[in-house]
């Protein structure tokens, strides 16, 4: 369960970053509230996260998936893209995402 809320965590922290662009330096009312109610929804569900998930692996989890995922989403939606050096980190971070929670279930 903890891991599912983890999960949905990581999606409106995403939603909430891919919206920042729209509330126009936050003058503009609707996105401002949508984003803000991300954001407060993220950080709810990570407090019911922390009951059953160490700080540092629901961090490290957050943290990486968040920034390949808004990655992704900014070539997708934004258009943006970057250099393969950029990639290859992505990669990377997607690997130590595995990698620690792989750790911390086992021990």
């Amino acid at each position: 369960m903890a891991y599912g809320f983890l999960f949905v965590a990581i999606v409106l922290e995403v939603v909430g970053t891919m919206l920042l662009p729209a509330t126009q330096n936050f003058t503009r009312l609707l996105p401002t509230a949508a984003t803000v109610a991300a954001y407060a929804a993220a950080f709810y569900l990570l407090t019911h996260v922390l009951g059953a998930v160490p700080i540092g692996v629901a961090y490290a989890t957050w943290a990486g998936m968040g920034i390949f995922l808004i990655a992704t989403f900014g070539f997708v939606v934004y258009g943006q893209s970057l250099p393969w050096p950029a990639l290859t980190g992505l990669a990377f971070i997607v690997a130590g995402v595995v990698l620690v929670n792989l750790y911390a279930k086992a021990h």
